[in-house]
């Protein structure tokens, strides 16, 4: 059964969970360390869905040439390093078929990758294009009733418990992701709905949008 509408948060998608982040942030009073430069979080791969990749492609055509390129060019050397380890992507590049541990498994393997965006001055070249991954990123996370630091560096700062209002706001945004996908699928026939970041940059058979 699909998400009813009148339950989705009004705001556009990725709209939505950067003002989720920014409230989210305000209520933990200063606490989250995350600032211009700071780019903890762009190293390592991670799925991301063909919303994400709809709005990374958005982001590049926006840059000069030069920068695109060299953006695609990493994405691609990136591509070729895990499907040279897995050669199981190069014909299935969706994740949606594939074992949970395995996924895990190429995640920690490439866990050393930087973002193919991340410039050299340590920003993200399409940082109004990221993925909501990286829109929410940064607010600590809640498991088993244990409150995390969302990376290494927040581990450094006290970390205090969103309020269960924060943490149904972001059951929200995910609602609203399955449903705009919903839609996606309606609308564009889909071989599947998650890749691996580098993906996200490359157009290819089965992760074209």
């Amino acid at each position: 059964m699909g998400t009813p509408a009148s339950s989705v948060h009004p705001l556009p998608l990725f709209e939505q969970a950067e003002d989720w982040f920014r409230r989210a942030r305000a209520s933990l009073l200063s606490a989250i360390p995350c600032k211009r430069g700071c780019c903890e979080c762009c190293t390592g791969i991670f799925p991301i869905t063909r919303l994400d990749a709809l709005e990374l492609r958005r982001g590049l055509e926006e840059l000069p040439s030069t920068a695109k390129n060299a953006i695609v060019t990493r994405a691609r050397d990136q591509i070729a390093a895990m499907e040279e380890a897995y050669p199981t992507l190069k014909s299935k590049p969706a994740l949606d078929q594939w074992a949970d541990h395995i996924i895990d498994e190429i995640v920690e393997r490439f866990a050393h990758l930087p973002c193919p965006a991340l410039a050299s001055d340590r920003t993200c070249s399409i940082y109004t294009y990221r993925p909501l991954t990286c829109r929410t990123m940064g607010i600590p996370i809640e498991s088993s009733g244990m409150i995390h630091g969302a990376c290494t560096v927040q581990t450094a700062v006290p970390i205090i418990r969103l309020s269960p209002t924060f943490r149904t706001d972001a059951d929200r945004i995910v609602e609203h992701e399955a449903l705009s996908l919903s839609i996606l699928r309606r609308t564009q026939p889909l071989t599947g709905e998650e890749f691996l970041l580098p993906y996200g940059f490359v157009p290819t058979r089965d992760s074209t949008p």
